[in-house]
C-alpha cells in the first residue's frame, strides 16, 4: 500500500456516543477519501451490520470493530478490537454483561450533577440524546449540560464535572485488560491500545501497561489520533517500534460539531512503522 493510503480505524456512531447513523458515517468516510474504515462503538456491536451494508453499497472497504472499556487502577483505558466477527456470540454476551450496570451509573451521575449544578433533568436529557437507550454515557450528559447552558462545550463539561476527582464522575467496573484482549482474540480480531496519550499514567506505569498489553497478545497501538499532539505522534511511534507493536491511525470521530478531527483527515503515520492494517487485508 502506498503512503497515501487513508485508513481511519476508530470512530463512533449513535449506537454508542456518536451522533450519526452508521450508514451516514460510511458515506462521510468515503466523501473524505478514506480507503479503509472501521466502526468501533464503545462496548457495542449493534451498528456493524448497517455499517457493513452501507460500505458494500458504496464500495468502501470496511473493518468491523469495537472499543472495549477496561479498568486499570483508577482509570478507564480503551482497547480497540479490529477485524472482529460481528456476530460472535461470546463477545456479544461479555459486552452485554459488562454494560448491565450502565443505567445505575447514569442515575448516579444525574444525582451528582443535580447536587452540583442544579440541573434536575440530567438523566432525562442524557437519555433523549442517546441513540441507544442501553448505553447512556458521560458524553450524553455533557451534551445535555451544554444544551442547558451550564458549559459552553462538552470538553468544558468533562473538565469541570465528568473526569475522575470531579463531582459528576462515577466509577464503574469495566473489563480487565486480560479479558478485553482475550475477548477480541476469541472473536478473531486484533487488539489495539487506543489513544495512549490521553491517560494519566506516570512514565513507569505507562511502560508497565504497554509491556503487559504486549505480553497478553496486544498487537497494535494508536499512534496518530485526534487527541494526540505532534509530540505524541513521535513518542508513540518510537514506543510502537521499541515494543514491537503495529501502528494504528484513527480519528476517534464522534460528531461534526464536537470532534477535533473529521473522518480521514489525520496526518499519515510517521515513517518506519508497520501499519496494523497490513494484517487486516
Amino acid at each position: 500500500m502506498s503512503d497515501a493510503f487513508n485508513a481511519d480505524l476508530h470512530c463512533h456512531s449513535l449506537v454508542s456516543d456518536g451522533t450519526l447513523e452508521p450508514a451516514a458515517l460510511a458515506r462521510r468516510a468515503q466523501r473524505n477519501g478514506v480507503d479503509l474504515w472501521a466502526l468501533t462503538d464503545h462496548d457495542e456491536l449493534g451498528g456493524l451490520q448497517q455499517a457493513a451494508s452501507a460500505c458494500a453499497e458504496i464500495g468502501l472497504d470496511f473493518v468491523p470493530g469495537v472499543e472495549v472499556s477496561v479498568s486499570v487502577g483508577d482509570q478507564t483505558v480503551h482497547v480497540v478490537g479490529l477485524g472482529i466477527d460481528s456476530g460472535h456470540a461470546a463477545l456479544r454476551g461479555h459486552l452485554q454483561r459488562m454494560c448491565e450496570g450502565r443505567d445505575a451509573r447514569a442515575h448516579a451521575i444525574a444525582a451528582s450533577l443535580r447536587e452540583h449544578t442544579g440541573v434536575d433533568d440530567a438523566y432525562a436529557g442524557a437519555s433523549r440524546l442517546a441513540g441507544n437507550p442501553a448505553l447512556i454515557s458521560r458524553t450524553h450528559f455533557a451534551r445535555h449540560l451544554v444544551e442547558r447552558g451550564v458549559c459552553s462545550s462538552t470538553a468544558e463539561v468533562f473538565t469541570r464535572f465528568l473526569t475522575p476527582g470531579k463531582p459528576g464522575y462515577v466509577e464503574h467496573a469495566w473489563a480487565s485488560l486480560e479479558q478485553a484482549v482475550q475477548w477480541i482474540h476469541d472473536a478473531g480480531g486484533l487488539a489495539v491500545l487506543a489513544h495512549p496519550g490521553r491517560y494519566r499514567f506516570s512514565a513507569q506505569a505507562e511502560q508497565q501497561l504497554l509491556a503487559r498489553f504486549r505480553d497478553l497478545g496486544g498487537q497494535g497501538i494508536e499512534v496518530v489520533t485526534a487527541s494526540h499532539s505532534a509530540a505524541d505522534w513521535r513518542k508513540y511511534a518510537q514506543i510502537a517500534r521499541s515494543f514491537g507493536l503495529r501502528a494504528s491511525r484513527g480519528s476517534d470521530f464522534h460528531c461534526p460539531r464536537e470532534s477535533r478531527c473529521d473522518l480521514g483527515q489525520l496526518p499519515r503515520l510517521p515513517d518506519g512503522l508497520r501499519p496494523i492494517w497490513e494484517l487486516l487485508h
